[in-house]
């Protein structure tokens, strides 16, 4: 065996995501596997998402490639990080090349390189995986060779990180494979689904990219760009789909599913052409909603469209750059739950600047827009975004190996506490204004809890703004979640 693919994401080890229980197969490395084939590189891929990190290692044992290359995510660092160390260590995989790819890579490229890693993929990875699969062991480690193979990261002469020239999109998503999902066994998925929703779900993508810049938010693999594969490609791999494996509902992985209205037309005319009839959840924002876009969800089998919003304070979404509206967003909301579709939206506390007065608007937000469901997280730096830059003289990061980005801390305007009883103040809140109508001594608890946190809060206001654990700072009412890319 020459090459594994894997990822770092052992559903075993996430208790949140195992009361949720979304999970979904790796569409990033099964894309890349895809690609691999169509070149004839002989690999296999190795889904984490339900085994044990033992198996992990004895499946490796069994296979003893010359290379492994591991999807990493900002959460799957911490283990991917362990297993390297264990692979490492092992004397069955002497001389194995480690590469990594996804978006924790790029501007993390010396810290990976310190610890075990041989290569990084710096962007999008099919090209570029198939490129250094095809090369002999000692070129792997030969920088003046690696330097003519445009994006990568690796040790240079001098022992330093290095990087290749970047790499050029790929301009022409369609002539991408569909993602190889017969690599792996999709039966652990649809168990785990039906167990837990009685319906089964698989992801799809229809489009790479993003063409907005909120500032905290991520670019690391596919840049400020928008490549989108043809509607009817799109629903030929949908009907595809149906027949081999007939899931319940789909979930489009797309940034912003809707930001291009024509090929939304299109899409639906595709969907009529092929008499198909699917139910799906996407992503979206508000600005690229409107009645039409409404419409035209609800026509293609939209069940649930989630319309991020970050904050209900419109100063807040200014200082982040997102260029849309809290009255946007609740207009869309409430248009998109009139046509009978769930809707859901994200939020974030703690964001640099913000005051009480900007928790009290993302509050009445969500009581005028009356999401079904929505998410709350605390806001962090992630490496390479712009509030990352903007804060960076005042983050503290934890230990490489053992902390991620979710772990950055920068002064906040509040205390640890402060937050802590926020977030309850707001999930309460909201909970007793869906209750109040009903005469249920449920509503009073609601009420009674909301108060409490709302005193909580103004006390805390006084205390000294401390570092919060993040893992304890965040709630959700069922969000779209998954295993690696």
């Amino acid at each position: 065996m020459s090459l594994v693919l894997s990822h770092g994401y052992f559903l075993a080890d996430d208790p949140v995501e195992q009361k949720i229980m979304r999970p979904y197969p790796p569409l990033g490395l099964l894309s890349i596997s895809a690609w691999l084939d169509r070149q004839s590189v002989v690999h296999e891929v190795i889904d984490n998402t339900f085994l044990t990190e033992p198996a992990f290692l004895a499946r490796m044992d069994e296979l003893r490639p010359r290379m492994v290359a591991f999807y990493v995510t900002l959460m799957t660092r911490k283990v991917v990080l362990r297993l390297i160390r264990q692979l490492r260590a092992s004397p069955l995989h002497a001389g194995i090349k480690v590469v990594l790819g996804g978006p924790d890579g790029r501007y993390n490229a010396a810290d990976y390189l310190a610890h075990g890693v041989d290569l990084l993929v710096v962007g999008e990875g099919e090209e570029t995986m198939a490129a250094i699969a095809a090369l002999p062991d000692a070129d792997l480690a030969d920088p003046a060779v690696l330097a003519g193979i445009p994006g990568l990261a690796y040790r240079g002469a001098d022992g330093q990180a290095a990087f290749s020239p970047s790499r050029a999109h790929l301009p022409k998503l369609d002539e991408l494979p569909v993602p190889a999902r017969h690599r792996i066994d999709l039966s652990p998925y649809f168990r785990a689904w039906r167990g837990a929703h009685g319906q089964t779900s698989l992801n799809v993508s229809t489009q790479r990219g993003c063409p907005y810049s909120c500032s905290w938010c991520s670019r690391a693999v596919y840049g400020k760009s928008y490549r989108r594969r043809a509607a009817d490609k799109v629903v030929a791999e949908l009907a595809e789909l149906t027949r081999l494996y007939q899931p319940d509902q789909f979930w489009f992985v797309d940034d912003v599913f809707t930001v291009n209205h024509r090929w939304l037309r299109e899409f639906a005319e595709a969907l009529d052409a092929a008499g198909l009839r699917i139910r799906y959840e996407c992503i979206t924002r508000a600005d690229r909603m409107s009645p039409e876009v409404v419409e035209l969800l609800a026509r293609t089998g939209c069940i649930r469209v989630w319309i991020g919003a970050e904050s209900g304070s419109q100063r807040i979404l200014d200082s982040m750059n997102r260029q849309v509206t809290v009255e946007a967003a609740t207009a869309m909301i409430r248009a998109a739950s009139e046509a009978g579709i769930e809707t859901g939206t994200f939020l974030m506390l703690g964001y640099p600047g913000e005051e009480e007065v900007d928790i009290l608007n993302t509050l009445q937000y969500l009581k005028n827009a009356r999401p079904d469901r929505y998410t709350v997280t605390l806001a962090y730096p992630i490496k390479g975004t712009e509030l990352y830059s903007e804060l960076s003289p005042h983050v503290t990061s934890p230990d490489f190996a053992e902390g991620s980005d979710r772990e950055n801390r920068f002064p906040r305007t509040y205390s640890e506490r402060y937050y802590a009883h926020a977030l309850a103040y707001l999930t309460h809140e909201v909970a007793w204004d869906q209750e109040k109508n009903r005469l249920h001594p449920r509503a009073l608890r609601l009420k009674l809890r909301a108060w409490r946190s709302r005193a909580g809060m103004l006390i805390a206001r006084w205390q000294v703004p401390g570092r919060p654990d993040v893992r304890a700072l965040s709630c959700s009412t069922t969000a779209p979640a998954g295993a690696a890319g």
